[in-house]
C-alpha cells in the first residue's frame, strides 16, 4: 500500500480527507464504471486510484498543448476560485460563469476564440461549454460528479466536482503536474502556490451568494 500511495499524486489519506471521492446519489450510465461503492446514506464513492490517474492523464493532455490554446470555464463559487488560479498558473484562458453560444464558431462576434481544448469544471452545469466545444470538434476534459453526462467529453476526470476542498484540491493538483510535465518545474517542492490558493474564501462565498439572490 505504501509503495502505491507513492506512485499517487498525493496521500490517500489527503484525498479521502478532501472528499474528492464523495458523490451524488444519482448515477448517470456513462459515470456508474467510476463508481467503487454505495455508503450506508446512498451516497456514491468514486475509485481513487482512477480519480488520481485521470488528474495525471489530464494535465499532460493540457501540458501537451500551448497555454493560450486552452480555455478553463467555471460557473459555481467553489469552482471559479479554483480554476481561475489553475489558469492564471499554467497561463490558460478562463471563462467565468455562462459561455456565450457562438463564442467558438462565430468569427464576427467581439469576444469570438479558437481555442484547441477545454475544461470544464461542471459537465451537469456547463452544458453550453460542452455545447459550443462539441460543435468545432474541440477535446474536451471535464470534473464529472455521478449525476454527470459524459456525452461529449473526451477525458473524464470523476470528482466530486462541488465541493470546496474537493475543488481546491484537484486543481492545485493539476496545476503542479501541468508545470512538472512542460518541465517548469522538476519536482512537487519546486511548487510554490498553497493549496489555500485555490479554495474560495467565506467573504467571497457570501458575495457569490448575495449576487444570486
Amino acid at each position: 500500500m505504501e509503495k502505491e500511495e507513492q506512485q499517487m499524486l498525493a496521500n490517500q489519506n489527503d484525498y479521502l480527507e478532501a472528499g474528492i471521492h464523495i458523490a451524488t446519489k444519482v448515477k448517470s450510465p456513462g459515470m456508474k464504471k467510476f463508481i467503487y461503492r454505495i455508503r450506508d446514506d446512498g451516497l456514491y464513492l468514486l475509485d481513487l486510484k482512477t480519480i488520481d490517474h485521470r488528474i495525471k492523464t489530464a494535465a499532460q493532455m493540457i501540458a501537451s498543448y500551448q497555454p493560450n490554446d486552452v480555455v478553463i470555464t467555471a460557473s459555481r463559487i467553489y469552482a471559479i476560485v479554483a480554476a481561475e488560479k489553475f489558469a492564471s498558473i499554467i497561463n490558460a484562458r478562463f471563462i467565468k460563469g455562462r459561455v456565450t453560444p457562438g463564442i467558438f464558431t462565430n468569427p464576427r462576434r467581439p469576444d469570438f476564440m479558437e481555442p484547441k481544448l477545454i475544461m470544464i469544471s461542471d459537465s451537469r452545469n456547463e452544458k453550453q461549454a460542452i455545447k459550443e466545444a462539441s460543435k468545432v470538434d474541440m477535446p474536451i476534459v471535464a470534473l464529472s460528479d455521478t449525476d454527470n453526462s459524459t456525452k461529449f467529453i473526451d477525458l473524464v476526470i470523476p470528482s466530486n466536482n462541488r465541493g470546496r476542498k474537493s475543488l481546491a484540491f484537484i486543481y492545485y493538483l493539476l496545476a503542479r503536474e501541468v508545470l512538472k510535465a512542460r518541465g517548469e518545474i522538476k519536482s512537487d517542492d519546486e511548487f510554490t502556490h498553497k493549496l489555500s490558493d485555490f479554495e474560495a474564501k467565506i467573504e467571497q462565498e457570501m458575495t457569490a451568494r448575495q449576487q444570486t439572490n
